[in-house]
């Protein structure tokens, strides 16, 4: 990986302590994956006021939140194990 690589899963883990954590987590590798698309920092700055006030746009963030949070879930066997 050179340095202009977005690394995609800190610490090369989805596991966590606890659902909070796993959330956290879930938000912190949507918006690595946003960098890694898009690693011009002012071009990702530019569209924001089109998508915070956009609820299809907010909901579109929201779902793909959750897909990651479902995956670090059962990375962590649903913290039941």
């Amino acid at each position: 990986m050179n340095s202009d690589q977005v690394k995609l899963v800190p610490g090369n883990s989805l596991i966590t302590k606890t659902p909070e954590e796993g959330r956290q987590l879930a938000i912190k590798l949507a918006r690595l994956v946003i960098k890694a698309i898009q690693p011009d920092a002012a071009t990702r700055e530019r569209p924001r006021p089109v998508y915070a006030d956009d609820p299809a746009m907010l909901v579109a963030i929201g779902h793909t939140v959750a897909v990651k949070f479902a995956t670090i879930a059962a990375a962590n066997r649903y913290w039941n194990a």
